[in-house]
């Protein structure tokens, strides 16, 4: 979306479409699956996890850093990643408010 564009959405409504482009790939919903299971900080191991090429596992993990659902940190030669806890809870909470529960009335027009 241009920036231009952006301005005519809430604030709430950007929020959503950048976590929902950053989960738009499978191989981000396995990291971030991979990464709330180990529950903490993982270095090196999700390109064995994954299968990916390094560079391309790399590439899926900068932009759930640029998105701001984990969080990098460097380690001696490589970089750790983990869930980002702020940014997680802030973003349930976003979902849980756009999926409302809907009372189906069996009739949509």
């Amino acid at each position: 979306m241009g920036a231009t564009k952006a301005d005519l959405f809430t604030k709430e409504q950007n929020e959503i479409a950048t976590m929902a482009k950053a989960l738009a790939h499978p191989a981000r919903i396995a990291i971030l699956q991979y990464l709330v299971k180990k529950n903490a900080c993982v270095c090196g191991d999700l390109v064995e996890e994954l299968g990916l090429a390094q560079a391309t596992t790399s590439q899926h993990l900068k932009e759930l850093k640029t998105a701001g659902i984990i969080q990098g940190n460097i380690e001696g030669a490589s970089v750790c990643y983990c869930i980002e806890p702020k940014i997680w809870i802030k973003y349930k909470e976003l979902f849980n408010s756009f999926f409302k529960e809907v009372t189906l009335t069996g009739k949509c027009c």
